[in-house]
């Protein structure tokens, strides 16, 4: 049995596969589409999500109340008593402060378990990425204590740069200002954000069409990518049901960087209910975000 599990929030948008192949532990955000809520319990493809925003349906999410992340961290530590989880950005969300409750509680009642709870300051992928970190982390022998300070310190250097067709559905979630929003609803005028140091989006500019804005995402991570520019085996992109978006941000990185590893993945319905269809997110690590 690993010394330590490591677990996270469905919001880090991993690829089934992925999460089976490292036997990871997950917390599910919910969220209402057409009056019915989806969980753990519950769940709708994700080409059939974006289907239904693309016809007009407008989900809404809810975060993990501290009762339900207590009862969920009961669940992992079943599997074993030592758990550094990796949540969803606390600028995002109020779940991560939920899980630290939780945690602390858990711990006061039993003392011979470890609950580390990271902040990523991460979301989507970004997540992903960090939890590929402290998987990575966990493989070369780190101790629990060694992989806890390794997140703690590398965590702002999760580089998160995406572009949406309009910000529609990140103003209705309250996620970006009216103002930044109608900005982005002027003709082919298409908005280019990042997740900042403290874990919010934030719109950092505008371009004209939608191929200057997937390469606007390129060439961001040439301005960000610094000291870790031969450190990034594999670089995560995310999309909101548009494949072929995603994939000629691959080949632009390909060609620049000569990364030849990605992991691609559908940004689920728990981030794309504030991101809306046709969201590419490329995420790296790099000297600042």
């Amino acid at each position: 049995m690993d010394r330590y599990i490591i677990t996270t929030d469905n919001t880090a948008d991993l690829p089934e596969e992925y999460i089976e192949k490292n036997q990871l532990q997950l917390m599910s955000l919910a969220y209402i589409l057409d009056g019915v809520t989806y969980g753990e319990e519950r769940s709708l493809p994700s080409k059939e999500f974006y289907e239904k925003m693309r016809g007009g349906s407008m989900p809404t999410t809810s975060q993990v109340n501290p009762q339900q992340a207590r009862e969920k961290l009961l669940q992992f530590l079943e599997v074993n008593k030592n758990i550094i989880h990796i949540a969803f950005s606390s600028g995002l969300s109020g779940t991560s402060d939920s899980v630290a409750l939780a945690a602390r509680e858990i711990m006061e009642e039993r003392p011979d378990c470890r609950i580390a709870v990271i902040d990523s300051l991460c979301a989507s992928l970004g997540e992903g990425l960090l939890v590929h970190k402290a998987l990575e982390c966990r493989e070369k022998g780190m101790s629990f204590d060694e992989t806890v300070d390794w997140l703690e310190h590398n965590k702002l250097h999760v580089c998160h740069n995406f572009t949406v067709n309009d910000l529609f559905h990140l103003y209705r979630g309250g996620r970006v200002s009216k103002t930044a929003a109608v900005l982005g609803s002027m003709i082919n005028i298409k908005p280019v954000l990042h997740v900042d140091d403290e874990g919010h989006l934030v719109a950092v500019g505008k371009v004209r069409g939608r191929k200057k804005s997937l390469t606007a995402l390129v060439d961001a991570m040439e301005k960000q990518i610094g000291s870790w520019r031969d450190k990034n085996p594999v670089v995560f992109i995310s999309h909101g049901d548009c494949e072929e978006d995603a994939l000629f941000v691959r080949d632009l990185v390909e060609s620049r960087f000569g990364i030849h590893e990605f992991l691609i993945n559908t940004i689920g319905p728990t981030i794309g209910t504030h991101s809306g269809p046709g969201t590419v997110a490329l995420f790296y690590m790099g000297d600042v975000r």
